[in-house]
């Protein structure tokens, strides 16, 4: 028989990508969103093709009858939350609404798991900004969380909630500890976007600069594609468990702007200003990770790494 899953955030970037790769499993999908019927929410969904292989559903992740109804609904096997503000930038200029939508989002979903179907397995996405700064060393799964901004808070919270559920009730309960993760569905309010969409522009006349913050950061990219079958993975196994999901490789934003710039033939330096206007009041400035747990014990590898990735966006490559 089919197993049925039901994605909260389901028209987001990693929300569509897990809906493609779910289908082509042969699940049924259940979709959420507290904006369905806005126009062009559901573009992702659109342009990966699988718009009409989900099953939407309205839902309130703050609300807990409203969550309730989306289970009762869907009568899930597997649960992914992937909704919440997402924007680490963002997130200090909306702190309350990035820290309701993703702790008071994970405990409704747990607390009715919990009430009324202990036999689901959940899934919550979890961030590599909850490590903060850790001096140049690569995070594992047993590194301690120093969160930077309101929404590395937030998500270090749903992280703990998930797994005093897992421990506390007995239920199929986990965090994917999710490093950078990209693709051609990323907004703009993304810098690695904003990069690719302002050379493009700068490439065709259409603008003269691109203005950023600190270009010195260090991130782990990968693939966006690849990391939703790690959540999936996850739910897989005989027992939950938290998994860091990472390349293994980190770049600075300033080796991203040259292999975007350089794709384009465009000499980066002659475009690209930086200003204290993008700086954020507390930022991360080395994030490195150790997959090795992921790839011994669920077999899951990156396979994707940043210049690739970033000929992927340019191109709008989706797969």
């Amino acid at each position: 028989m089919s197993k049925t899953a039901l994605i909260c955030g389901v028209t987001g970037q990693d929300g569509a990508y897990l809906t493609h790769f779910l289908a082509s499993k042969g699940y049924i999908v259940y979709g959420t969103s507290r904006y369905i019927t806005k126009p062009k929410v559901l573009n992702n969904l659109f342009k990966l093709n699988v718009a009409d292989k989900v099953c939407l559903i309205s839902m309130n992740p703050l609300d807990s009858g409203s969550v309730l109804n989306a289970i009762n609904k869907a009568n899930p096997d597997e649960i992914y939350y992937l909704a919440g503000q997402s924007s680490v930038g963002l997130s200090f200029e909306l702190p309350a609404e990035t820290i309701q939508s993703i702790v008071l989002g994970t405990l409704n979903v747990l607390e009715a798991c919990r009430k009324f179907n202990k036999k689901i397995r959940f899934y919550q996405a979890g961030s590599s900004e909850c490590f903060g700064d850790i001096n140049n060393k690569r995070a594992t799964e047993n590194f301690i969380f120093e969160p930077k901004s309101p929404y590395a808070v937030a998500k270090a919270s749903a992280f703990w909630l998930t797994a005093n559920y897992r421990e506390s009730y007995n239920l199929y309960a986990c965090t994917g500890v999710l490093f950078n993760h990209e693709s051609p569905l990323r907004p703009e309010k993304f810098v690695t976007q904003k990069i690719i969409s302002s050379a493009k522009a700068i490439a065709r006349g259409e603008q003269d600069k691109l203005i950023l913050g600190r270009i010195d950061i260090c991130r782990d990219w990968g693939w966006a594609p690849e990391y939703v079958e790690a959540m999936w993975l996850m739910l897989q196994q005989e027992s939950p468990n938290d998994f860091v999901v990472a390349t293994g490789k980190s770049y600075t934003l300033k080796d991203f702007i040259e292999l975007v710039f350089k794709w384009f033939n465009l000499e980066w330096k002659d475009y690209v200003i930086q200003s204290d206007e993008f700086q954020r009041p507390s930022d991360i400035a080395v994030s490195k990770a150790n997959p090795e747990k992921i790839n011994n014990d669920l077999g899951w590898q990156a396979k994707t790494f940043l210049p690739e990735i970033v000929d992927k966006m340019i191109n709008e490559t989706y797969w």
